[in-house]
């Protein structure tokens, strides 16, 4: 029998658990593949939430940073809602119990983050403001009667009647396949970041949430814009750990194995210039063979681990001392701008379906997220969504026929191979610096992949590639994250965001002549 909710939501990261408890006590079901709050990259996040709460600061002043931040191509609008709400949800979070730093005089300590004017980054101990914040919102979630959890299941396909999102079928801990039915659906799946050989991303973070909604129909926005953390830990870990951008804003500084300060070349801001910049000078370090290093030593010192304690125990684990030795960084798959394309209330091009966090496009972050501004996208969207379906007038759906699309099976270890292909392609040639070869070569081999592909997840991840791929094709100037070598200036007359769909991807990929 399929399960039955007013209102679905798949995935439980932050922006689903903060919609969820927006809308309490409106009854609500979070549907997710591992227990809510683990496998989700809010969790990972270090920096914190970006809000102008300072004196002298203002949400004027945060929009027009993320309007400079998203190379031309940010809804100036949207942004600067998105600022002005930002106070109202930082406080929603202290009230959920979220321990943000705080002076000796109770007010709330802010920080400096790349390409940030102002310090308003507001943060927990340092690093580990994911972390706090999830666990926050997931005791939150437990005290709720009216979440109703579906944890293990991996949602692989949207069900629709008459042109309507109905719910999704999601296959469970067992192996089979389970209908889940509501009237509203929210996707909150998070990113893209397993798509690469090097990300920062956990395993959850494969872009199904954005596979299904392209497989149902929906306009995907500014696929290309993938962004490339410029410091990840280079120690040969998967996922890598991150060293976060704030040790950069407290005066670390990047050098090569010479110790050349090799940004101060590249950009007036240094090491704390956007992070397209940044990722691209570190890039270029290492693909000249002079390596890439984070030092901290004279500006944190002995005061690393009390700090940084994340990143100090990820440096210890692999034998470096932070405070007294040079840290190896390389680029690393950190953050999708692009995804479900959706307007200022979280809603898609399809009715039924609303989408919130990483998955989403909502415009606010064009070519290159600002730091910060992820935590605080997921919250302000999810609460705008959970307001917008508070409106709506929802009726129970009628049972249907399981979807075809579901005749792959579970997948199976032949698939590992697949997507190991798969992650190398999106890292080799559809990452921090592209041109039109490779992309081509790329299309067709994800196009193959897909098409090979004995399970579900494969072919999701595929179809999420692909997207990606044949939009960096299409955009024949570099912009923000997207870096084409063969077009490396910006082109004025593409100063605007991108729109394709699964169907229109595919066709050109079939149009795409290999060299």
């Amino acid at each position: 029998m399929p399960c039955r909710s007013n209102i679905l939501i798949v995935g439980g990261g932050l922006a689903g658990l903060f919609c969820a408890l927006k809308l309490a006590p409106q009854p609500a079901t979070v549907l997710t593949g591992a227990p809510i709050g683990e496998g989700a990259s809010s969790a990972w996040a270090q920096g914190g939430v970006a809000a102008a709460l300072s004196e002298g600061d203002s949400p004027q002043k945060h929009a027009a940073d993320t309007v400079a931040a998203g190379a031309g191509i940010v809804d100036a609008e949207t942004a600067l809602g998105m600022a002005h709400e930002a106070r109202a949800r930082v406080e929603d979070l202290l009230t959920y119990g979220v321990p943000f730093d705080k002076d000796l005089a109770g007010r709330l300590m802010q920080s400096r983050e790349a390409a940030h004017s102002e310090r308003r980054i507001v943060r927990v101990k340092g690093d580990t403001a994911g972390k706090a914040i999830m666990a926050a919102l997931v005791a939150a979630v437990h005290e709720t009667p009216s979440i109703e959890l579906a944890e293990g299941f991996v949602a692989e396909v949207l069900l629709q009647k008459e042109g309507r999102v109905t719910g999704v079928q999601a296959r469970g801990p067992d192996g089979r396949v389970h209908s889940f039915l509501a009237p509203a659906s929210v996707l909150a799946t998070g990113g893209v970041g397993q798509l690469y050989a090097v990300t920062t991303n956990p395993p959850e973070a494969r872009g199904l949430g954005l596979a299904i909604a392209a497989r149902a129909g929906a306009v995907i926005a500014d696929a290309e814009f993938v962004q490339f953390h410029p410091t990840a830990i280079a120690i040969g870990r998967d996922p890598a750990p991150l060293a976060t951008e704030a040790l950069r804003g407290e005066g670390a500084t990047l050098v090569n194995r010479a110790g050349d300060r090799f940004m101060v070349r590249l950009h007036k801001d240094a090491e704390l210039a956007p992070r397209d910049i940044v990722a691209r000078g570190v890039f270029a370090e290492l693909m000249a063979g002079r390596g890439a290093f984070l030092d901290a030593r004279t500006a944190i010192g002995a005061a690393f681990g009390e700090r940084f304690p994340t990143v100090y125990g990820a440096c210890q684990a692999a034998g470096i001392d932070p405070a007294r030795m040079l840290v190896p960084v390389a680029p690393a798959e950190h953050y999708h701008m692009g995804g479900i394309a959706t307007d200022a209330r979280g809603r898609t091009s399809l009715p039924g379906l609303w989408a919130a966090g990483e998955v989403a496009s909502t415009g606010v972050h064009g070519a290159n997220r600002l730091a910060s501004n992820s935590l605080l996208e997921a919250v302000v969207f999810g609460a705008r969504v959970a307001a917008d379906l508070s409106s709506e007038a929802l009726r129970p759906v009628d049972p249907q026929p399981a979807s075809e699309e579901l005749r792959r099976g579970p997948a199976p270890s032949a698939d590992a191979k697949l997507i190991a292909r798969l992650r190398r392609t999106m890292s080799e040639k559809v990452g921090v610096i592209r041109d039109g070869s490779g992309l081509q070569e790329a299309v067709a081999d994800i196009a193959a992949i897909e098409g090979a592909a004995a399970s579900g997840i494969a072919a999701n991840m595929a179809a999420t590639a692909l997207l990606i791929a044949v939009s960096a094709l299409r955009r024949r100037e570099s912009r923000g994250g997207h870096y084409r070598a063969d077009f490396p200036t910006a082109d004025p007359d593409l100063a605007q965001r991108s729109r394709i769909t699964l169907a229109g991807a595919r066709e050109l990929a079939q149009e795409v002549e290999v060299p």
